[in-house]
């Protein structure tokens, strides 16, 4: 398959305009027009239904989009291992989410390969997985869910959440809450991050049920907290990770854990994958106390 036209396609997809994706792509509309039909008698499907009403996606199109944005974060992870692999060195990378220590396990794949070289990238809730996808790292410490497509996923560890409110805050201080106790508190983070509170909040047709503040990082939602603007649910360890004395962290005691896990793309063979995984498993049971 032609990965450009297939980018180009993309490209067509998420504007469902030929002119705006010709832009975007910074190549002449009629060039563009000419690839995407050219695309299609390559694969005998109709891909685009266009019309006066404008451009959409045939079942064909839907189909080949959702497969495109795995087949193209692989083929851009085989290109940026082959130029690391370049580079000399052999390299192995680590992603891992806020409040997660990958310590233990990289020493001691270090201390097993010397010539390796060992690297770590932290992540967000928005790249977790993608940064495995295209290559930037091989493993990736995860906070589930996320999407399973092509993943080995191994599970490494359940924490309690918390509720951060700000220091001042009528919470603040108290050993623990439910999450009744919070369903008249508007929410900083998606909703569906947090499906208790949004099932509770909905119940009860709280105005604290709006849209969230579209915000990403951890520090971002602080910053929103300790100016009273909202709350926000974290794992414990990330919200002790980010400890400030503007806010403050109660643990919720009837919702369910964060479930940490470890993951690479299933169609790798790697014995370095293999062994990174079986050393973070070891140094969880070691932290945790469990046989």
């Amino acid at each position: 398959m032609d990965l450009r036209k297939l980018r180009y396609f993309v490209a067509v997809a998420e504007h469902l305009n030929f002119g705006r994706a010709a832009d975007a792509l910074h190549i002449a509309q009629p060039v563009l027009s000419r690839q995407i039909r050219a695309f299609e008698d390559e694969l005998k499907v109709r891909l685009f239904e266009r019309d006066k009403r404008g451009t959409a996606l045939t079942p064909a199109g839907e189909q080949l989009l959702a497969d495109a944005v795995h087949l193209l974060a692989e083929a851009d992870a085989v290109a940026r291992r082959a130029r690391r692999a370049a580079r000399g060195a052999r390299t192995f990378a680590v992603g891992f989410m806020p409040g997660l220590i990958v310590t233990g396990p990289v020493r001691a794949l270090r201390a097993r390969h010397p010539e390796l070289t060992v690297e770590v990238l932290r992540t967000g809730w928005d790249t977790q997985v993608e940064v495995l996808r295209d290559g930037r790292v091989d493993v990736s410490y995860v906070r589930l869910p996320v999407e399973p497509r092509g993943l080995g996923i191994r599970p490494l560890l359940r924490e309690p959440r918390t509720v951060v409110v700000p220091a001042e805050h009528r919470l603040a201080g108290k050993e623990s809450v439910s999450i009744n106790d919070l369903a008249d508190e508007h929410l900083i983070q998606p909703p569906d991050v947090v499906p208790e509170w949004r099932d509770i909040a909905t119940e009860l047709r709280s105005p604290a049920a709006s849209p969230p503040v579209p915000v990403r990082s951890v520090e971002e939602k602080l910053e929103l907290v300790a100016a009273g603007q909202g709350v926000v649910v974290l794992p414990e360890s990330t919200a002790a990770f980010y400890r400030r004395p503007d806010v403050s962290s109660v643990l919720i005691t009837d919702i369910g854990p964060s479930q940490v896990a470890i993951v690479w793309e299933q169609s790798r063979r790697d014995a370095l994958i293999d062994e990174f995984v079986e050393l973070a498993v070891a140094d969880t049971a070691e932290v945790s106390g469990t046989p």
